[in-house]
């Protein structure tokens, strides 16, 4: 029983309670101890995976224990030299509160956590600090570690794995040789992004606005030979799988746009040129051929290899070649997204468009990409960008199509504005009047019997460029005959180790190719001339995975069991940051798909259930950053408030995908409700009530009606609390589970005593959100250990029900008065009583126009 002098201290009790969980390991994963791995390599088998349906769904997987089994994952963190700030545990915070809720519902629980240690930061670092990316990661994650233990997430440690140890990614170039085999790894010369200050190369997805994501430099296009994974060949697959999964739908959209599918018609627009000896054709994909009539223009791609097929064609070729030079200074992105669309004209040169014979010219510009579609397009009056085109290098045009809307039609026939939308064709021949939809597969099948035309399917998607030219990666495992073919590391090779005889200082070059123990090793094994790979992998491959070696961490024989694979995942729930929807989102469902195919498992989506935590701004709004000096360390905030202060404040600040400011007030108040569930421990009655009006003195009998009255009104409380906050853990809806707890506490202080029964089903339903006040009162009440490994309490639905509700009722919209009354009235009965009540009546002046009624909520009557 607490004293007066027992006050909240948090720190008087915290540090104990994470030492015992630690020394009772009672986060540890169930089922999935190391004599369960299988005893050899044959398990990676296609026959030892059994699937019915090609869609990646498949039986039920043999359990390895009693339980249902539940998956809950953060996407694993950087481990920063500076640690975390209190934006970083949001996330963490939101899984582990379902993973502890989870537990208390009686299913087993993996949740682990690992670091993405390779990549640049390190890397930079050790350039400027001299000291060796080993070393700084190294230390960085025990900075990580012990923060997140302050805090007292729920992880099973045992299952740590980090990225850059070579028993990780010894994995991580085994799974390389097996795309190598099945064709989809392969090395080619390509236009690349290049960053200039980091002198590695960038996939697309890491150029934003033109510039590098990590360093914000503008990136520059260099032809370079590089390693390439062929996503493309999964295109479709990473559309359809997104129907199956529980993903926030802009998530989805982001994937669909990014791989930007599009059926449409490749068109052939003859070359029309007065020296030309034989024919020639410029092929061009379109997905609205409805517009073919009013082609004005061919415009083709700086890269268009037509152009050198043609260059003795063109007038103006020193021209045309200028701006072909000119253009390679500018990304893909770049070129994309630039609101001025350049161009050259072509001199010498017409296009004819095969659906009317009508010449048009062609042009060269940097907005056409010549890696989509066939690097060449035409332009009309019903795009937006062509309209520009058209005005800005004075083009003859004629529109095709109009709006059915006389105003706006003649307007689009005189061309003032432009029409881009389906609409009714005019000046289209025997099409004329038809509407889009109609005519569209109908001039594709004419063009397409002319020959001039045919169907087909492009992807803005392209193939993951993974090479890059620095050292604290993954070694590609290739090795080079003297002759430079390119060979696979033998696998009993693997892994091929990191060189540590390496200067950090960027070349452009990757560091390994000054390596002579590098160089060395691959000699001593392949003979006098070979060499290796030099390039690393981008770190994206190694999170491309991590969450199957989870499954399977200590295994040394294979990169993790199939049996054990096909058990855990799916994972459950996934929660990370909305800024990889296009990187390791997608490259994870990816390699997900890819070892689907190779029979490792019986499922090709690898996230069931995905969501995106919010982030955590300064108190100033703005993102916590050494620049601003505003960032707020939760070691700072634990020393001050406890780390059940820290977790139950960034749950409480707004729904947990929200963007929200750090609000110090706020954070105190949480300080004070917890202050106030310590207090009320003194109100414990350790007697079970008995209540009886029998044997009791004069006036006992009241008494005991008071008290039977009071631990009735307690057991409808914890009912409707136990239920909210089991509905809202499940919505990931924190916040409100949070103020239903300090309502609930609230209520608590007007009552004379606690009844036990009670008070330990509101310790159980903390528990997850603050697990170290709850052990520690649980204790006290003399309970077993531990209160996080007790069930999860259940409700009485029938004490949950309110008697009555508060229905607003609105007259025009607009609230005039409010009426208690059962939820289950019926709107004749609500309305009756509004019109009882004066206050409401005086406004209802005759027979309502209509009334809509939600039934227990509100009452709107349109008089």
């Amino acid at each position: 029983m607490n004293t007066d002098k027992d006050q909240f201290n948090p720190a008087s009790f915290e540090e104990k309670w994470r030492k015992m969980w630690e020394k009772k390991q009672v986060y540890k994963t169930e089922g999935s101890s190391d004599e369960q791995r299988a005893s050899s390599d044959e398990q990676l088998t296609t026959s030892n995976v059994q699937r019915q349906t090609s869609n990646g769904s498949g039986p039920e997987p043999k359990t390895q224990n009693s339980k249902p089994k539940s998956y809950i994952l953060d996407m694993y963190p950087y481990p920063s030299g500076s640690g975390l700030h209190v934006g970083h545990p949001r996330g963490y915070l939101g899984t582990d509160v379902i993973a502890r809720f989870e537990r208390m519902r009686g299913k087993s629980v993996m949740h682990p956590m690992g670091f993405d240690s390779f990549g640049l930061p390190a890397e930079n670092y050790a350039i400027k600090s001299g000291m060796h990316p080993q070393k700084t990661t190294d230390d960085a994650i025990e900075t990580f570690k012990k923060q997140i233990e302050k805090i007292g997430l729920s992880y099973d440690w045992s299952k740590e794995l980090s990225v850059h140890r070579p028993d990780y990614y010894k994995w991580t170039q085994w799974i390389f040789l097996q795309l190598y085999k099945k064709g989809l790894a392969y090395k080619k010369k390509a236009p690349v992004n290049w960053c200039p200050k980091d002198n590695t190369v960038l996939a697309n997805e890491q150029v934003i606005d033109g510039k590098c994501e990590r360093c914000d430099s503008e990136v520059i296009q260099k032809d370079m030979n590089q390693w390439f994974f062929k996503i493309t060949d999964y295109a479709d697959r990473l559309l359809e799988g997104l129907d199956r999964i529980d993903w926030p739908q802009s998530t989805k959209l982001g994937q669909i746009n990014w791989i930007g599918k599009s059926e449409g018609a490749i068109i052939k627009f003859k070359i029309q040129a007065s020296n030309s000896k034989e024919d020639q054709y410029i092929e061009v994909f379109t997905t609205r051929a409805d517009t073919i009539y009013s082609a004005a223009f061919v415009v083709l791609a700086p890269e268009n290899p037509l152009i050198e097929t043609i260059k003795d064609l063109i007038i103006n070729i020193d021209e045309v070649e200028k701006y072909i030079h000119e253009s390679k200074g500018k990304t893909e992105l770049e070129r994309q997204q630039q609101k001025d669309k350049t161009g050259v004209k072509i001199v010498g040169l017409m296009a004819v468009n095969p659906i009317n014979n009508k010449e048009v010219p062609i042009y060269i510009g940097d907005f056409v990409l010549g890696g989509y579609g066939t690097g060449a397009v035409f332009g009309d009056v019903h795009d937006e960008r062509d309209f520009e085109f058209v005005k800005k290098f004075n083009i003859e045009a004629t529109p095709s199509i109009v709006p059915e809307e006389p105003k706006l039609a003649e307007k689009v026939k005189n061309l003032e504005v432009c029409f881009a939308d389906y609409g009714i064709l005019i000046n289209s021949d025997e099409f004329t009047g038809m509407r889009s939809e109609e005519a569209l597969p109908k001039i594709v099948e004419k063009l397409e019997k002319q020959g001039a035309a045919r169907k087909q399917v492009n992807y803005r998607l392209r193939d993951w460029l993974v090479s890059r030219q620095r050292y604290w990666g993954a070694p590609i495992p290739i090795v080079y005959d003297p002759e430079g073919n390119a060979h696979p590391v033998d696998e009993s090779d693997l892994p091929v180790l990191l060189p540590t005889d390496v200067d950090f200082k960027p070349t452009g070059e990757s560091p390994l190719n000054y390596s002579e123990t590098f160089h060395k090793s691959a000699e001593e094994k392949y003979g006098k001339g070979w060499r290796r790979e030099v390039d690393t992998m981008d770190t994206f491959v190694d999170s491309s995975w991590y969450f199957f070696r989870f499954a399977d961490v200590n295994n040394d024989k294979i990169f993790a069991d199939t049996e054990k694979m096909n058990y855990w995942l799916p994972i459950d729930l996934y929660v990370g940051g909305a800024e990889h929807t296009v990187l390791h989102l997608l490259y994870a469902r990816f390699f997900t798909k890819v070892f689907y195919d190779l029979g490792y498992v019986n499922f090709d989506e690898p996230f069931q259930k995905l969501r995106h935590q919010g982030t955590i701004l300064a108190s100033d709004n703005r993102k916590m950053s050494k620049r601003w000096g505003n960032v707020i360390n939760p070691d700072d905030e634990i020393a001050k408030y406890g780390a059940d202060t820290l977790r139950i404040y960034e749950m409480f600040m707004g729904p947990f995908e929200s963007t929200m400011p750090w609000n110090t007030k706020t954070e105190v108040g949480v300080f004070r409700f917890l202050g106030k569930v310590w207090e009320m421990q003194n109100k414990i009655k350790n007697e079970k009530l008995k209540i009886k009006n029998e044997g009791f003195k004069d006036g006992d009998d009241v008494i005991a009606s008071e008290a039977k009255q009071s631990f009735q009104n307690q057991e409808v409380e914890i009912n409707k609390l136990i239920k909210k906050v089991t509905k809202d853990i499940e919505t990931m809806s924190f916040n409100t589970s949070i103020a239903k707890m300090m309502e609930f506490v609230n209520f608590l202080k007007t009552q004379e005593s606690i009844e036990r029964s009670v008070w330990e089903r509101f310790l159980l339903v903390l528990a997850p959100f603050g697990p170290y006040i709850a052990e520690e009162l649980w204790f006290r009440l003399g309970n077993e250990f531990s209160v996080t490994q007790q069930k999860w309490p259940s409700f009485d639905e029938s004490l949950t029900v309110d008697s009555t509700v508060k229905i607003a009722i609105q007259i025009n919209g607009k609230v005039r008065g409010t009426v208690e009354i059962s939820p289950e009235a019926t709107e004749e009965e609500v309305m009756t009583l509004a019109k009882s009540q004066e206050n409401i009546s005086k406004y209802i002046t005759s027979d309502p126009k209509k009334v809509i009624y939600v039934k227990g909520r509100i009452l709107n009557i349109i008089v």
